[in-house]
């Protein structure tokens, strides 16, 4: 590992809150670091969460923190929900 890919761990973000575009209720959850979130079910109001076109899991459509791989550059789980996984 370079110092600069330590430097980029160091930083990363674990937690995002996610703010349901329903009912707008903030939640603040850990994000894995090697898997994408498809689906989230709001607390509040029980929606159903799902990404946006062009975005690859809910913390990246919903999230205030873009999911890790994206933080380190890269693409979540190798293709947005776009794509046709």
């Amino acid at each position: 590992m370079t110092v600069e890919s330590s430097d980029a761990e160091e930083k990363m973000q674990l937690h995002s809150t996610l703010t349901c575009p329903h009912c707008s209720r903030a939640e603040t959850l850990a994000m894995p670091q090697d898997a994408c979130v498809i689906v989230h079910e709001c607390a509040s109001c029980g929606a159903r969460l799902t990404p946006k076109a062009g975005d690859c899991c809910v913390f990246c459509s919903y999230g205030d923190v873009p999911c890790p791989p994206m933080q380190r550059g890269g693409d979540c789980c190798g293709a947005r929900m776009d794509e046709g996984r």
